[in-house]
């Protein structure tokens, strides 16, 4: 199984506040189990990397940043690329699920991946997508706040 993180999911993994991050390893966990012996596997898109990187830059967070660049280091993660079938998987996407556009581009990430590509996210607006299987992470504190997405 592939769990894939859109950048709410990376940003609670590696500065959210603990609730979220615990909400987060708990659906980790969750699906690790239900993977059982094919193991899961963790994948991000390029776009995450941009999302994820922004925030700190802004504050001038060389600390948050170094966080985030060593989470993308990673060797255990798949990277999906932002290639032209993505981009036409996402303008579909857009078009018939009124997403935006950052949120239609990881949606089509997540469908480029093959087989049971699990979508780790943080925002129920990708419940629009029906072709996408979710794992919502809810830290039950409302707005993650600390964190944020810069879009």
């Amino acid at each position: 199984m592939i769990a894939f993180l859109d950048a709410s999911a990376v940003i609670y993994a590696v500065e959210g506040k603990p609730a979220w991050a615990e909400a987060l390893k708990q659906q980790l966990r969750r699906l690790a189990d239900e993977a059982a012996a094919g193991g899961l596997q963790l994948a991000i898109s390029r776009l995450s990397w941009l999302e994820c990187r922004v925030g700190p830059l802004r504050r001038r967070d060389v600390q948050a940043l170094a966080r985030f660049d060593a989470f993308f280091q990673r060797p255990d993660l798949e990277w999906v690329e932002l290639n032209s079938a993505v981009v036409e998987q996402a303008t579909l996407l857009r078009a018939e699920h009124n997403l935006r556009t950052p949120d239609a581009l990881q949606a089509a990430s997540c469908l480029q991946l093959a087989g049971a590509a699990v979508m780790v996210t943080g925002d129920a607006g990708f419940q629009r997508v029906p072709a996408l299987r979710l794992a919502l992470v809810d830290g039950g504190e409302g707005e993650q706040g600390e964190a944020g997405l810069a879009r």
